[in-house]
């Protein structure tokens, strides 16, 4: 029975994570911004789900404490003008739903992945797009932008999320209990 709840509750976090962090892409591609009621939903989301997985009060206690140094650095990023304090906080939770052990992986992959958006956004800034592209709205925006810290890393921190997922325990929970 025990092993029934915690499968569920794996899958029900699962489900929460990848559609919140879906919902941050889209909304910091189309908008420029990731709410803060969002980001809070995965952090209670997480102290909701993750002691019932079974992650152990030291992991819960190994991830906080990463991801505290993620929102150091994530701050100093964001007062440095580089990042939106925005994808600050999400890069920070979602630190710590992957947890300890997986954090420099995922902030590996958030660099590449950030490093290939920006490229991507500077060309699709310099080349002439088809009218019909040029004239909706959200690319229109996007292109406008000139300073590096209007960009939309939210997209990197879902895909670098999305990627490191499956080696987290979430994922074993729903694969191998279910």
């Amino acid at each position: 029975m025990a092993t029934t709840i915690s499968a569920l509750a794996a899958a029900a976090g699962l489900l929460v994570f990848v559609f919140a962090m879906l919902s941050a892409a889209v909304s910091d591609l189309t908008t420029y911004k990731i709410r803060n009621n969002l980001v809070l939903a995965l952090l209670l989301a997480y102290l909701i789900f993750a002691p019932v997985v079974g992650i152990s009060s030291h992991e819960i206690i190994r991830s906080a404490a990463v991801a505290g140094v993620v929102l150091l650095v994530s701050f100093a990023l964001f007062a440095a003008g580089l990042i939106g304090g925005g994808d600050a906080k999400l890069a920070t939770v979602t630190t710590l739903w992957l947890g300890a052990d997986h954090a420099f992986v995922y902030l590996l992959l958030l660099l590449l992945l950030g490093g290939v958006l920006s490229a991507i956004v500077y060309f699709c800034r310099k080349w002439p797009l088809p009218e019909r592209f040029a004239k909706t709205a959200w690319i229109a925006r996007l292109r406008a932008r000139a300073q590096g810290a209007e960009l939309p890393y939210g997209v990197a921190i879902t895909l670098a999320g999305l990627c490191v997922l499956p080696s987290t325990p979430w994922m074993a929970d729903v694969i191998w209990r279910v």
